[in-house]
């Protein structure tokens, strides 16, 4: 049975998930699709949608933000705070668009999906998942996989 959409919802996800573009620019970037698929993630790990905040920007702008507030002196693809109240998820996730380029290409993956994989990650931290150790890099990896095939519901 297919997913009935109506207005209000999208209303009301379209305030809880902001997107913001600091010296970049995604072409024919979906807010819609990122919302819904994103929602769908979260409904399934059994959490409430709070208030997510995606920031996208350059390498030396999240770079700049690694050394202030990590104290890490390296570039990443994504950082991620946490400001969860009990299942309620809610996050500022900061996004190096240079980086999603570099490892796409690396991985031989569209631009799309790694972008897609990245922001998916995020939302997985702030579930509670991490990657610090090889065992937690190994079930990140597969909760990435498994998340991102829920994509096609909404292609």
């Amino acid at each position: 049975m297919g997913r009935k959409l109506v207005l209000p919802l999208l209303l009301e996800m379209d305030e809880k998930i902001t997107y913001d573009f600091i010296d970049v620019e995604i072409p024919d970037f979906h807010p819609e699709f990122f919302g819904l698929w994103l929602k769908d993630v979260i409904d399934l790990e059994e959490k409430l949608l709070g208030s997510l905040s995606y920031i996208f920007c350059s390498d030396d702008y999240l770079l700049d933000m690694n050394k202030k507030f990590l104290k890490h002196d390296y570039y990443t693809d994504i950082i991620t705070f946490n400001y969860n109240e009990g299942d309620s998820l809610s996050g500022d996730m900061f996004i190096s668009l240079d980086r999603i380029k570099d490892n796409a290409m690396v991985l031989g993956v569209s631009s799309f999906d790694e972008l897609c994989r990245v922001m998916v990650h995020g939302v997985l931290h702030l579930i509670g998942y991490n990657d610090k150790t090889d065992k937690e890099q190994y079930l990140m990896s597969l909760k990435e996989n498994e998340m991102l095939k829920l994509r096609h519901g909404f292609t």
